[in-house]
């Protein structure tokens, strides 16, 4: 291993231990690389992290070592990196960093993180979302084509329901995710019913290919809407942060134009740098915006009142919530 090195980030200087460690034996890809690919991007994932509690995805052996979420802030985290207390639904809380400067990102791949995972709120609010996340998942039989074609879809409810913009990106593997900035008006609760909305209106819209039932049993091969995205503590992989698969991929912002001839491949942490150096962070104008989830929770009451649709099911780490319906997959429901 080489000796550290010392990195300048935004006015800081992070020291980097075992620069030379592989974290991507398959390409070599180094702790050096990661580090440098984070600098390059600096500003766009910041723009995606700042002031947002924020978990920690580390891998300190790389992409084929044992790897953990980091949810607490680490003991020996620097004081210039602020933290905001938040509350999980088990009651627990903790305390989790909010990068507020590109040296927190660098300081935190020192210590083997790959991806970050935001929470969609501001630490001066922490229990009212500021971002309604769309996951589109593949499920098997189904891929990053079919994904997309829900994305444009998406694209219209969004539009027909209140005027919403999404911001789109690939998830760094199969999928794509669709970030909508609304105003922080709304409970995670209100926020989860929204997204659940959109889901039942996309489905009814694309029956053969767009899904939310949440049993995997039931999805068959379509594209997953994963409502439960949008649960308190429940993330989703910030743009620009490096996925652990072997060719180190990268959740890459798109504009609108470029999603139906992007490729998931073709993103990783040798190829967005030039991209980020010849186009810039193409979501920099998301936090210029911000909407109304009104029309989407108008939605939401209609096909609770005209058609009997009300809340759907939890993950399973979650306590019982209030008119969830019951928490079991229908194969071993009980019968009548």
């Amino acid at each position: 291993m080489a000796e550290a090195v010392e990195l300048e980030a935004g006015g800081r200087t992070v020291r980097l231990s075992n620069p030379g460690k592989v974290f991507f034996p398959e390409r070599g890809y180094t702790k050096l690389d990661l580090a440098r690919y984070y600098l390059a991007v600096g500003p766009g994932i910041l723009r995606a992290l700042r002031e947002r509690p924020t978990t920690l995805e580390r891998y300190p052996d790389g992409v084929g070592g044992e790897w953990f979420y980091q949810k607490r802030a680490p003991k020996n985290m620097p004081d210039w990196i602020p933290t905001a207390h938040i509350t999980f639904p088990s009651g627990r809380s903790a305390d989790e960093m909010c990068p507020t400067e590109v040296g927190a990102v660098v300081w935190a791949a020192q210590y083997g993180t790959l991806t970050f995972h935001p929470w969609p709120v501001r630490r001066a609010d922490v229990d009212r979302p500021d971002e309604l996340r769309i996951d589109l998942d593949p499920q098997p039989g189904t891929d990053f084509r079919d994904a997309v074609r829900a994305a444009h879809e998406l694209r219209a409810v969004l539009d027909e329901f209140g005027g919403l913009r999404g911001w789109p990106k690939t998830s760094g593997g199969r999928g794509l995710h669709v970030f909508v900035p609304i105003e922080p008006r709304w409970t995670f609760t209100q926020v989860r019913r929204a997204a659940i909305a959109v889901g039942r209106e996309l489905e009814r819209r694309m029956p053969e290919h767009v899904t939310i039932k949440w049993w995997k049993e039931e999805r068959g091969r379509k594209i997953f809407v994963d409502y439960n995205q949008t649960a308190r503590d429940r993330t989703i992989a910030s743009a620009y942060s490096v996925r652990p698969r072997p060719h180190a991929p990268v959740s890459a912002p798109l504009r609108w134009e470029e999603v139906g001839d992007a490729r998931p491949e073709d993103f990783d942490i040798t190829t967005m740098p030039a991209r980020y150096a010849e186009a810039g962070d193409v979501h920099a104008d998301m936090d210029d915006h911000r909407f109304s989830l009104d029309a989407l929770l108008e939605l939401a009451a209609r096909d609770e009142r005209e058609h009997g649709l009300a809340d759907l099911p939890y993950p399973p780490e979650y306590p019982k919530m209030p008119g969830e319906p019951k928490r079991v997959q229908p194969s071993r429901a009980r019968k009548p």
